[in-house]
């Protein structure tokens, strides 16, 4: 799995999240806030995303994507499996493989960050 696309998703989670006061978390949060068990669970979705059962094609798609196109893929995963008005489907991915991938991104439903009692971002 890409620390690339790991990181980008992460951020693109704490940027699209907000505490209970509306801020948006990255604004108060780094990804070194984050619990073991938020990384735990995005690393396992995001690896499950990039390496789990798909098309020869989307594969291949996948395997050749460059750094910058890693990261994008990282940040359009997060935002297209939580319904954002951007992401795989918005025209920067070309087809099929933006429909193959937002179809993949919604099968894993949407995820939210929340900041525990403890002060760290855990995930639901």
């Amino acid at each position: 799995m890409s620390q690339k696309f790991l990181n980008a998703y992460l951020t693109t989670a704490l940027r699209s999240s907000t505490d209970e006061d509306g801020e948006p978390l990255d604004s108060l949060y780094s990804i070194d806030d984050l619990s073991s068990e938020c990384v735990q669970s995005a690393t396992n979705d995001c690896t499950d995303f990039l390496t789990g059962t798909m098309s020869a094609d989307l594969r291949e798609f996948l395997d050749n994507l460059t750094n910058e196109e890693t990261q994008r893929a990282g940040h359009d995963f997060l935002l297209t499996r939580n319904g954002h008005g951007a992401g795989f489907w918005d025209g920067d991915w070309p087809e099929p493989q933006a429909t193959m991938l937002t179809e993949r991104a919604h099968a894993y439903g949407s995820v939210e960050m929340y900041v525990g009692d403890d002060g760290l971002i855990y995930s639901a």
